[in-house]
């Protein structure tokens, strides 16, 4: 029996965790005047990964749906500002770039700026492309200011994001949440209830006997995906033949500095390690393929490069990169890592659990389960994944570094849809984008200029005199900005309670 569209009158949440309490919050908000009724499952017993502390801009979009004030959530999460992850040693050893959360300068003559600074280059001139962006000044110099949007300051254009305590966050969303009707059921589930003639799922079985009916599941089960997978049978995607870090090791440490405004990326023999400040303490790991390097070697590697006392033991996590065919099959959405798993590098882990639920929303038309619409959320999150996925073997593949894992990943081949954007780029400097990307030309412009590719067919600059004159005036005012600018550690303790 095919059901073209089915009514939603309950949603089930299986799993709590950031993915679980995030759909949780949103869903609550969302139907808040309907008659539709949610309620999350989850056990005290399962622990979550609870290591996703660094976030894109795109979080303050969520935020405001919520109509959660920013001070707020800073000080229930303990959060800082991120202004972009600085890169450390992929280039070269001792070698780094930031990418920020901005673009550069603004264009001359109606040439994008980055053409403009690379003809300028080639034509001698040697401000780094870094001193245009008022962004990547103000993380250099450990300051933080909210951006200006004003159409005549337009070096002052950038954006922002947090980082948080994972476990604190998914605390605060369940208030907020159970706030809001939503009902939270303590009990883990032993025992999925399929209809036998359109496989979609019925109810849940818990341990105590309890049964939950819905018309619409979501799995927030994480790496195990209960729901999407081991239930429905719905396959993942390897892609580990690109992404080859299959583990990560994530201890904390306490504060020795002040916390700076940005997550560093630090590459080491195997993989990279990350270093993401909270107000309280430090989030750290690495990540790396066990392929180039044991578990203990790793883990030696790791604590010999952290700054401050741990606070906790380093905590091994493993993990397939890649997604889900499908993230919503019949009555099951898959949302978080049930659904797939990028690692880290580019903070995109509540990005996409973010993503996830606003095609939850978009594509449940009516409240009902649409066969077309679901194709299309399906369709949408497919692209979104592979377009991260490229932009992240990006990193690998213009990297620097000699080492086994090294060589390996740059020598190997790309993604057909990447190898043409970096080709497009060393052609005519121009930055290819497709449908759904989740990177804006910026992000491709600091990737290029941080790895040193340099486009070859760009028209030099008429009046290279004039053009680096104008230019010049753009760093001053950057860097006049950067000075006015207060340190990050004061502008969190102006934020009103």
């Amino acid at each position: 029996m095919s059901m073209s569209s089915k009514p939603v009158s309950h949603i089930v949440i299986a799993g709590g965790g950031t993915a679980g309490w995030m759909t949780a919050a949103y869903l609550a908000n969302w139907l808040e005047n309907t008659n539709i009724r949610v309620t999350l499952v989850e056990s005290e017993l399962i622990g979550t990964v609870g290591v996703g502390e660094a976030t894109v801009p795109g979080i303050h979009q969520f935020i405001k749906d919520l109509n959660i004030r920013e001070s707020e959530f800073i000080k229930a999460t303990n959060a800082t500002f991120k202004l972009g992850i600085e890169f450390e040693n992929w280039v070269a050893p001792n070698q780094s770039f930031f990418h920020p959360f901005a673009g550069y300068g603004v264009p001359i003559e109606d040439r994008p700026f980055h053409k403009t600074w690379w003809a300028a280059k080639q034509q001698g001139y040697s401000a780094a492309l870094a001193e245009f962006c008022l962004c990547t000044q103000l993380a250099k110099a450990g300051k933080f200011a909210q951006p200006s949007f004003d159409p005549d300051s337009r070096l002052a254009w950038y954006n922002y994001a947090y980082h948080f305590d994972a476990t604190l966050f998914a605390k605060y969303l369940r208030g907020y949440a159970e706030a809001r009707q939503v009902k939270r059921i303590e009990g883990k589930i032993n025992q999925v209830q399929l209809d036998p003639d359109s496989g979609f799922i019925c109810s849940l079985h818990l341990e105590s006997g309890e049964q939950i009916s819905g018309d619409l599941f979501v799995d927030c089960s994480g790496i195990s995906a209960l729901l999407i997978g081991k239930t429905l049978g719905v396959g993942y995607e390897d892609w580990s033949q690109w992404l080859l870090s299959d583990s990560a090791l994530a201890v904390q440490t306490q504060s020795v500095t002040e916390p700076d405004p940005f997550t560093r990326s630090t590459a080491r023999t195997a993989g990279w390690q990350w270093h993401i400040p909270l107000q309280h303490r430090v989030g750290n790991g690495y990540v790396f393929s066990s392929q180039f390097i044991t578990e203990d070697q790793a883990r030696a590697e790791l604590l010999a490069n952290l700054r401050g006392e741990g606070v906790t033991e380093p905590r091994l996590i493993r993990f397939t990169t890649g997604m889900r065919q499908d993230f919503w099959h019949k009555n099951c959405v898959a949302i978080g890592l049930s659904s797939g798993f990028l690692e880290p590098l580019e903070s995109t882990s509540i990005s996409l659990i973010q993503t996830g639920i606003n095609k939850l929303a978009a594509f449940l038309v009516d409240y009902e389960i649409q066969e077309k619409q679901v194709a299309e959320a399906n369709r949408l999150n497919r692209l979104e994944y592979e377009r991260i996925r490229d932009f992240i073997i990006l990193h690998y593949k213009l990297n620097g570094r000699t080492e086994p894992l090294w060589q390996h990943v740059r020598d190997m081949e790309i993604p057909a849809t990447l190898e043409e954007k970096i080709a497009t780029f060393k052609a005519s400097g121009d930055i290819q984008l497709l449908e759904i990307e989740s990177f804006t030309e910026h992000s491709w412009i600091s990737m290029y200029a941080g790895f040193a590719v340099n486009p070859t067919g760009l028209a030099p600059s008429p009046e290279p005199g004039k053009m680096q004159a104008v230019m010049d005036k753009m760093r001053a005012a950057v860097g006049k900005g950067r000075d006015y600018a207060p340190s990050h550690a004061e502008f969190l303790q102006t934020l009103e309670p």
